[in-house]
């Protein structure tokens, strides 16, 4: 039986691992980290947890399907919830807008805050619904390492204005400048500056719109742990706090692993969840990579990095929402600050999990639990967060008490932070970006790292660097794109 090592255990190689050994390999998974889930580790201080990773959950149907591969029903295993609202905005003003729940709901929210923009909505949702139809239904879980393929999908693309914006799309369609930040925020949860980004991520509206947005009690760790089950019910070997420091190959096919121990493990196929740019600038020699993946290691254009505050609160607020999302008065020029100019600028937007909304587990009784994420340059900026690390955090906490949370700052307990400097060792995330390569037009389907190495042959990618891109539909989907590029067991044939 052939032998598949997958490197990483975040979703995207945890998924990889089950479609690989429903197709009967056998399959073994590895991750420097002590738990499974990639980013999405869990964290507890003085009685409060906090999910370290994704905190929205959409398109729970990518997670049954994964379930269903070996007759199993993932509502056995794990609980999902819808959330209402899906998100809370609160701008500089403290002005409100609730986006979520059914579309008579969202239009008399619309109405609310900006009368004139409900029939722009209704054609901006028009407009994502068919670029969802091409650009998820169609093109998602597809290999795009054949330049016909791409070439196929132009005709398409240029019907939907792909070579647009994300703001741009949306500033067609709405007037309000409030609206038009909370209908155009979704490329910032993939990676991506919404000025930049190409619209054929405005599909990310629909899909939030067809399948909802939901919780996982317990959390996204509840969530990998029934993934973890799955895996080890159906014989998956998972082995952690194990790093894999280079793929050998013969003959332009890989043939093993070796672990920083020098341990040597012989593999017919590696499927890699790392960093695309980390696999071809650390995993493989020079001679077993292509031009084309050393361009982009060298020259693609990453994601920003993250700053994560994780702290708990000795009371309560429960009147604010799951998932918040704090405006700052600026946003053009706050992105410009992050994605172009790289500087830490003294305004800030955030995004506010609050589990306790949700499951009281996530604190002591009387208590809530938060999570606050805020989006900052990556390491290509010159930042020591060593010292400006406790600084940022003091501010984000300040920030929140004059906006969301009055009386937090007598009243927060077990703070602690992670950088982007963090996310480059715990994740070996190249500049600690918190989400790969970015999602512009110029990186995205052929032009993005491919499914199918471009080097030896038997190496896969998954990921938020690969296609079809960040997020977690998006990392789940890239092992379906796998499950079209590797052949049942024994036979590796070629694609």
């Amino acid at each position: 039986m052939s032998h598949a090592i997958v490197i990483g255990g975040g979703f995207g190689g945890m998924a990889a691992a089950l479609r690989a050994r429903a197709k009967g390999w056998t399959v073994t998974l590895i991750d420097r980290a002590p738990k499974l889930g990639g980013r999405a580790q869990v964290f507890e201080r003085e009685g409060f947890r906090h999910d370290a990773g994704p905190t929205v959950l959409t398109a729970p149907f990518l997670f049954e399907e994964l379930f269903e591969l070996f007759g199993e029903n993932l509502r056995d295993h794990a609980q999902l919830v819808p959330m209402k609202p899906w998100y809370r905005f609160i701008y500089e003003d403290r002005s409100t807008f609730d986006y979520g729940g059914t579309i008579p709901e969202t239009l008399s929210e619309i109405r609310r805050v900006a009368p004139d923009d409900v029939d722009g909505y209704q054609n901006l949702l028009s407009a994502s619904k068919e670029i969802y139809a091409v650009g998820y239904e169609q093109l998602a879980d597809r290999p795009f390492h054949k330049l016909t393929r791409m070439i196929a999908a132009v005709p398409a693309m240029l019907r939907l204005g792909a070579h647009r914006s994300v703001w741009q799309l949306v500033c067609a369609h709405l007037k309000s400048e409030k609206l038009r930040q909370a209908f155009s925020i979704q490329p910032l949860l993939v990676g991506g500056n919404p000025f930049d980004t190409t619209c054929i991520y405005a599909l990310i509206h629909f899909l939030e719109r067809a399948h909802g947005v939901h919780f996982c009690m317990g959390g996204t760790g509840a969530l990998v742990a029934a993934l973890e089950g799955l895996m080890r019910r159906q014989g998956i070997t998972i082995r952690l706090g194990e790093t894999i420091a280079k793929i050998e190959t013969a003959q332009g096919s890989v043939t093993a692993v070796r672990l920083e121990s020098g341990e040597r493990l012989k593999a017919n196929a590696v499927i890699s969840n790392a960093d695309p740019a980390h696999l071809y600038a650390h995993m493989l020699e020079r001679k077993d990579t292509k031009l084309s993946a050393r361009f982009k290691t060298r020259h693609a254009r990453k994601s920003m990095g993250l700053f994560v505050v994780f702290f708990g609160a000795d009371r309560q607020w429960p009147d604010v929402a799951h998932h918040t999302i704090v405006l700052g008065p600026r946003y053009e020029g706050l992105l410009s600050d992050i994605f172009k100019r790289k500087t830490l600028a003294q305004d800030m937007s955030i995004y506010l999990h609050r589990p306790t909304a949700t499951d009281p587990s996530f604190a002591p009784p009387g208590c809530d639990s938060f999570y606050a994420l805020v989006p900052v340059p990556n390491l290509d900026a010159d930042i020591d967060w060593s010292v400006e690390g406790p600084r940022f955090q003091a501010r984000v906490i300040a920030e929140l008490d004059r906006k969301v949370l009055p009386g937090i700052l007598q009243s927060v307990r077990a703070p602690f932070h992670m950088t982007p400097a963090d996310f480059a060792h715990d994740y070996l995330s190249p500049a600690g970006a918190g989400f790969s390569i970015a999602p512009t037009f110029m990186q995205s389907a052929w032009f993005r790292f491919h499914n199918k190495a471009e080097g030896p042959e038997g190496l896969y990618l998954v990921g938020a660097g690969t296609h079809p891109g960040a997020g977690l539909p998006g990392v789940i989907s890239s092992a379906k794109v796998l499950d079209r590029l590797l052949a049942p067991s024994v036979s590796m044939g070629t694609v």
